[in-house]
């Protein structure tokens, strides 16, 4: 069978549709990947066929919340949200353009993150079979809010009521160009109400979505967590100073926040600093324009590093909550700190802390070394560490990829 997969995010939405298509060209099928730009070194490493779709988003989140940043607390949420959607919006007519031409013969599109919908209406006009996928559940659930509102503090009695609230203004913010894109693309009807009835995958572990480790009872049978998409590292080898570094020492902690932009660089890094302490840290810089040249001799910077090889080898991992680094911190089996900033990130960072896995979350908008350091206390009692080892150990028996492809399969062979 032919596959395309089409979405439009940061490396924590890319990557781990780069894994999925991997796993279906290793079942004997053709899989093709678009996303922007920037995102496509897994692709690449994985010798996945992949091409660009129009726009930049880390030029635009660096352009947009640089300066003071979100760490000042002069941008929300909210801004964030805004930002993004300007992005779907002026590029929702070639994203579309590229869809079509690229899913032409295939017989699914998979489509995730800001290119969802128009990867739904390309479906919609190629007669292809559609199937949403991604790492944040938006299915609506009575289990937990929607991963885009602050954890603890709705009522549980309105948590399903979040989801449909959320679902809805995502679909307003998009609507518009999206008609204007499918009339002139494809000459398809305007689209009046939201897709909800096609078949949705989640690249995420059902252990961190409710405490029975299960997915939410009441989500329809077209909604599917079969764990983390991730493919192993075991060809990879360490640069000779990472490994240098490693061999030297303890196991050290673990800095790194992914694809974040916008951080108020100065003020992060001397809180990370002074929170770190005299501990042995490896400072993974990403996407946050933090100038580690500052940074003290018992941190060593890394670059881009497959978090299956290197989170065992750490001690503690102090990250952002993304959905991908959440799974990958608690699959190693070691505890975590999260400093969310934006987005699902304060979702996975309550999972967690629920999970007994992580100490309480810290503030990324307003990092204080205070705070942090007493984080990184709670993180290292033994309990937590136990805790940390026997979740890690039910989410490494979990086969996501391999169950991933066999709904695939299924969906389009029926």
């Amino acid at each position: 069978m032919k596959f395309l997969a089409a979405t439009f995010g940061t490396e924590g939405d890319t990557r781990p549709l780069a894994a999925l298509c991997r796993a279906l060209i290793d079942a004997g099928h053709e899989a093709r990947l678009l996303a922007d730009h920037a995102t496509l070194g897994s692709a690449r490493r994985l010798n996945v066929p992949a091409a660009a779709l129009a726009g930049d988003i880390k030029g635009t989140l660096q352009a947009e919340l640089s300066g003071a940043g979100i760490g000042a607390g002069k941008h929300s949420v909210s801004g964030t949200a805004r930002v993004l959607a300007r992005i779907a919006n002026q590029h929702t007519g070639s994203w579309l353009r590229d869809m079509v031409s690229a899913g032409s013969g295939c017989d699914a599109i998979l489509v995730s993150g800001l290119a969802a919908f128009a990867g739904l209406s390309a479906a919609e006009y190629l007669g292809a079979r559609a199937i949403g996928v991604g790492m944040i559940p938006i299915t609506p659930t009575s289990a937990f809010a929607s991963p885009f509102f602050p954890p603890r503090y709705v009522p549980a009695v309105l948590n399903r009521a979040t989801h449909h609230l959320v679902n809805g203004m995502l679909w307003r913010a998009f609507r518009n160009e999206l008609n204007v894109a499918r009339a002139a693309v494809c000459g398809l009807p305007p689209r009046t109400k939201l897709w909800t009835d096609h078949p949705m995958l989640y690249g995420v572990s059902p252990v961190l979505l409710t405490d029975s480790g299960r997915q939410p009872d009441d989500w329809p049978g077209n909604a599917h967590a079969v764990g983390q998409w991730m493919l192993p590292a075991e060809d990879w080898q360490p640069p000779h100073a990472l490994a240098a570094f490693l061999e030297a020492g303890d196991a050290p902690v673990y800095v790194g926040f992914g694809s974040m932009a916008g951080f108020e660089r100065p003020g992060l890094l001397q809180s990370m600093i002074d929170a770190v302490a005299d501990r042995r840290a490896l400072f993974y810089p990403g996407w946050s324009g933090v100038n580690a040249s500052a940074l003290p001799r018992n941190f060593h910077v890394i670059d881009d590093t497959p978090h299956d090889w290197l989170f065992p080898r750490t001690s503690l991992v102090i990250h952002h909550g993304g959905s991908g680094t959440a799974h990958s911190a608690v699959r190693a089996g070691g505890p975590s700190v999260v400093v969310p900033v934006a987005g699902d990130q304060f979702f996975w960072a309550d999972r967690l802390w629920r999970a007994g896995v992580a100490s309480r979350p810290v503030n990324g908008r307003r990092l204080l070394a205070g705070s942090l350091a007493r984080a990184i206390e709670a993180a290292d009692h033994a309990d937590v560490r136990a805790r940390a080892r026997a979740l890690g150990e039910r989410m490494r028996a979990e086969r996501g990829l391999r169950d991933a492809v066999s709904i695939i399969e299924s969906l389009t062979s029926a």
